[in-house]
């Protein structure tokens, strides 16, 4: 698994969780959203978050701030092409994640798992939309997701053995528990 640099599309309850966790595992975090307030609302809640683990002696504040370094937040969505896996949580509409997913294919380099937060939307229908269908996979976290360990992996028609193994190894180094 060579993944350094994530992608975190949308940065509200769901999305500022995944940043959180991402980072403070140790990755390097884009965090995107189409406005700053949604932006600077999620980095306050990541913050606050942390905080509150560092009063429970869960990490330290080393740890802490060096998850917050973690984050680079931002709006120009096409500094994305950097990240080696991508993950979007937005709005539980087929019509924007299909966007979404459409701007991720011309953007990230095609070796590049894409993966969606979705519980409810079909992985197959996202995956279709693009030109990597077997790259497409479903990374659903639970809320609150730094403190819920489960982690439900989908596989859309077209998702490889291969993207499905590394979702899930990747969910293990988040200290989460994957399941199919």
């Amino acid at each position: 698994m060579n993944i350094h640099t994530v992608g975190v599309l949308g940065a509200g309850t769901m999305g500022n969780g995944i940043a959180h966790v991402f980072a403070r595992s140790g990755y390097k975090v884009l965090l995107r959203d189409v406005e700053q307030r949604f932006l600077d609302r999620g980095l306050d809640t990541i913050a606050k978050n942390l905080e509150r683990e560092v009063t429970k002696n869960k990490i330290t504040a080393e740890q802490r701030s060096q998850a917050l370094a973690n984050i680079r937040p931002g709006l120009d969505r096409s500094s994305l092409a950097t990240c080696d896996f991508v993950i979007e949580a937005a709005t539980e509409k087929f019509e924007i994640k299909a966007e979404l997913f459409r701007e991720l294919d011309g953007i990230c380099r095609p070796e590049v798992v894409l993966a969606s937060n979705t519980s409810s939307i079909s992985i197959t229908k996202l995956a279709a939309v693009t030109r990597r269908a077997d790259k497409v996979v479903g990374m659903h976290f639970f809320n609150p997701v730094p403190m819920m360990k489960l982690v439900e992996v989908i596989r859309g028609l077209a998702t490889s053995q291969q993207t499905y193994q590394l979702v899930l190894e990747l969910a293990k180094t988040l200290d989460k528990t994957p399941v199919e």
